[in-house]
């Protein structure tokens, strides 16, 4: 039985974010977030990271951001769930359900909770960021927020409780973004990975910790991409009379003469003397490709980028994986099936990715040589390696060190 797409699909993309946390760590074990010294082999995202997106809109005198459908507040220093909804107007128990935590839970500053409900609005709210776009580029509509405004106006007849009923003023200015409610098993690096945004731009949205852990049943605000500069205007089109035909422009050749060349004549004498001995001079031929298969068999799914970040090489159950290259175990973890996955760190900050193996042979720390063996091939059908190649924190096309 084929073993199913999604399933491969998970376990690259739990590879890839062990990586990510891998590379994240600089050589005394703190975390860098934005990779700015990974490897100290000059890898900066730093110009990316600050670019990428726009900053979050300033919250009011509460702490609260209103979108046109729903409303976000920004906790302060010393801040609790409970005395946040006091100063916002809501029930305590009401605004901890609704983002997964006990009322007692002491907030960090910057942290954001989503609202149940909306709440009274000052007459001038602040500006908001331009519309963010999903994965797929195209702007990314919020089930969960319709539904609560919808809710919203379903209650609006009801008495009030501890909140007064909104003023009938705007919320903030221009189209909202989109807010994504986390789910069991995803991280910060998965969700900004599917919204093709930078990790730290989603950390500070939000007010994430240092390791960036999220909690599932969490709300995030996606940060919105930043203007791009206007498109270069059209050349204008110059315009004939009929019948008179177009212009014919100048031929690159034109701006510049070529040079003149002075051929031999052809009763120059022809030079008959004994050809050199190439042999006893050229270099040894490469006998060897960068990288070493780690099985041998066919590649049965190719690498695309950001869907299959490797290859999958079939290879019979219990066949021994070897390493690609010399270098020295740099992680060894699982999957939420709790299979392995091991990753190899090598010369010139390159990193190469084994899936889908069992029976590793070797620990964390260990140094390995090209070819040893380090784990086996897991039991399935079909039986395969999930191999990757990683430079930097960047997956590349295998394929060109393995030929």
């Amino acid at each position: 039985m084929t073993l199913p797409l999604s399933r491969r699909l998970m376990r690259a993309a739990l590879a890839s974010t062990a990586l990510g946390l891998l590379a994240a760590c600089d050589a005394d074990g703190t975390f860098d977030a934005d990779l700015r010294n990974f490897g100290q082999i000059g890898f900066d995202t730093t110009s990316a990271a600050k670019g990428a997106t726009e900053a979050r809109p300033d919250p009011d005198a509460r702490g609260v951001i209103s979108y046109p459908g729903y409303q976000v507040a920004v906790a302060r220093r010393g801040d609790t769930a409970a005395s946040l909804a006091s100063r916002i107007g809501l029930d305590a128990g009401e605004l901890a359900r609704y983002n997964a935590i006990s009322p007692d839970t002491t907030l960090r500053a910057g942290e954001v909770l989503a609202l149940p409900r909306r709440v009274t609005e000052p007459t001038a709210v602040a500006s908001a960021a331009p519309a963010g776009t999903g994965a797929l580029g195209a702007e990314t509509i919020d089930i969960t927020s319709i539904a609560s405004t919808a809710i919203d106006r379903a209650e609006a007849g009801k008495p009030a409780t501890t909140a007064a009923a909104p003023a009938p003023t705007a919320p903030a200015a221009g189209p909202e973004p989109t807010r994504h409610k986390v789910a069991r098993g995803e991280t910060a690096y998965s969700i900004a990975r599917y919204y093709d945004v930078p990790v730290k731009s989603l950390a500070e949205w939000n007010g994430l910790p240092a390791d960036l852990s999220v909690r599932e049943g969490q709300y995030l605000l996606i940060p919105v991409a930043s203007a791009k500069a206007p498109a270069r205007p059209d050349p204008v089109a110059v315009t004939t009379e009929p019948g008179t035909g177009s212009p014919t422009p100048t031929p690159p050749s034109a701006a510049k003469p070529l040079p003149a060349e002075t051929p031999p004549k052809a009763s120059t004498p022809v030079d008959k003397s004994a050809a050199p001995d190439l042999g006893t001079t050229r270099s040894a031929a490469a006998s060897k490709s960068k990288l070493q298969m780690p099985v041998s068999g066919s590649i049965i799914r190719p690498y695309v980028k950001k869907k299959n970040d490797g290859v999958d090489i079939a290879a019979a159950p219990g066949t021994a994986v070897a390493a690609a290259e010399a270098g020295t175990v740099a992680a060894i973890t699982k999957d939420t099936e709790q299979v392995p996955i091991l990753v190899l760190r090598h010369d010139g900050g390159l990193l190469t990715v084994y899936a889908n193996i069992d029976g590793i042979t070797v620990k964390k720390g260990d140094t390995v040589k090209r070819g040893q063996t380090i784990a086996k091939v897991r039991a399935g059908e079909p039986g395969f390696v999930h191999f990757e190649v990683r430079q930097g924190f960047d997956s590349v096309d295998p394929m060109p060190y393995l030929q």
